[in-house]
């Protein structure tokens, strides 16, 4: 009875470890149900944010919006952070994840990566424009308001000489910014280039660096939800052949990123 005991054991770790597809939704019981659930950002201007009402409105909603409408089922959005969104597509509270989610070798061994990848960002700095900051470089000996967590704070804080002031989530370091307790906020540059649409930064705050360590994104469902993974890397060369996420960038008024540029040109011709 011990052995069992140890094994059923040791079997149930290892599901929790690798995102087993235990509790997954496949793609005939997506249909079956008439609907699809899907994790993304409600804190994350303009990729998932919540508009006056409410609703969860942005980039990656009206993605998501798009998979449900190819797979003819309803769509529920289900807002998630960094912490969790792993754990819920792990615990089947999700379908998928459409996150703003970096593509790291370690999330690999938990989720199933959907590709094509379907975006890229790179890291930048909103800066106080008092500070004169005009080059990574500027950043040296300063305090730099930076999320805590974020694979990238270690970088810019050796490459670069800044000192990193990290804070849980993205309100408390930009609230930090705007106190004055530090020159800038190292961030995701689509994320800043969100917060630049908001008037109440206009003329004091800026992005007037070149973007670093660019980094794609992926889209994930539970580690052998093969049904799944087929339909919605379908969809993803839909979206790149016929531009969807080029449109969606300038529908919310930023810049198409040069990875959806490109992508978009390498897929139209195929």
């Amino acid at each position: 009875m011990r052995n069992t005991t140890s094994f059923v054991l040791a079997m149930a770790a290892t599901a929790l470890a690798s995102g087993s597809i235990a509790n997954a939704a496949s793609l005939d019981e997506i249909k079956e149900r008439g609907k699809i659930v899907i994790g993304v950002k409600a804190d994350y201007k303009p990729f998932g944010f919540r508009d006056p009402s409410g609703a969860i409105v942005g980039i990656e909603p009206d993605l998501a919006a798009a998979l449900a409408e190819t797979l003819g089922v309803e769509l529920e959005l289900v807002p998630v952070i960094s912490a969790n969104r792993i754990e819920f597509l792990q615990q089947g509270r999700v379908d998928a994840l459409i996150a703003t989610m970096s593509d790291k070798p370690e999330r690999r061994k938990s989720v199933q990566a959907i590709e094509p990848l379907y975006y890229s960002d790179s890291v930048n700095v909103l800066v106080n424009d008092r500070a004169n900051i005009t080059s990574w470089e500027d950043l040296s000996g300063k305090p730099v308001c930076a999320t805590s967590g974020a694979w990238y704070n270690k970088n810019v804080e050796q490459e670069y000489g800044a000192e990193i002031v990290a804070f849980d989530g993205s309100d408390k370091p930009l609230l930090a910014l705007q106190q004055g307790k530090c020159v800038g906020y190292v961030y995701d540059q689509s994320y800043i280039q969100g917060q630049l649409l908001d008037p109440s930064w206009e003329g004091n705050y800026s992005m007037p660096l070149e973007g670093i360590l660019e980094t794609p994104w992926m889209m994930a469902v539970a580690n052998g939800n093969d049904s799944l993974q087929k339909a919605m890397e379908e969809e993803t060369v839909k979206w790149l052949k016929d531009g969807t996420i080029v449109e969606l960038e300038e529908k919310y008024g930023i810049q198409p990123s040069a990875y959806s540029q490109r992508m978009h040109q390498e897929y139209e011709s195929k």
